[in-house]
């Protein structure tokens, strides 16, 4: 994985997951200041559009950090976080398709079990990014402690 390839994919989590918590804050923790208001606060339709429109960027992260990194690790068997890994590849297309399909859905009840999936799913893929980002920077902060003479590639 090269450094610019893991900067998109930290941008591009920080924005989706920042908007998106910010938006679910904004509509299921606030109460709109006027009864007959459509949003619960006036900033809430802006995170929503950058929630939706920053989601592909995430996407394409995915997919670029599936053929240079992840695919290589899975199939070498290296790293040492490959259960976070696997974690995060496992809620990818259950996060980005449920989103989707949310956007789309008519009934109330597709609505329902849509909007259930898209968030159990971002959840568990936000603990699964967190895992994996503090192992690489306990294994970084661990290296740069070990001696010249034990480091990988000294």
């Amino acid at each position: 994985m090269t450094r610019i390839e893991a900067r998109c994919f930290h941008a591009a989590n920080l924005l989706v997951a920042g908007s998106g918590l910010i938006y679910a804050a904004m509509l299921y923790l606030m109460a709109p200041a006027d009864e007959f208001s459509l949003v619960n606060h006036p900033a809430q339709p802006f995170f929503q559009h950058l929630h939706v429109w920053s989601a592909p960027l995430l996407v394409f992260a995915v997919g670029a950090l599936w053929r240079s990194h992840a695919w290589a690790c899975e199939r070498y068997g290296v790293g040492s976080r490959r259960a976070s890994g696997r974690a995060l590849l496992a809620t990818a297309a259950p996060m980005a398709l449920s989103g989707y399909f949310l956007q789309t859905a008519v009934a109330p009840a597709a609505r329902t079990l849509w909007l259930a999936v898209h968030l159990a799913s971002s959840a568990l893929w936000l603990a699964a990014a967190l895992a994996h980002v503090a192992g690489a920077w306990r294994e970084r902060r661990r290296s740069r402690r070990a001696p010249e003479s034990v480091r990988i590639g000294a």
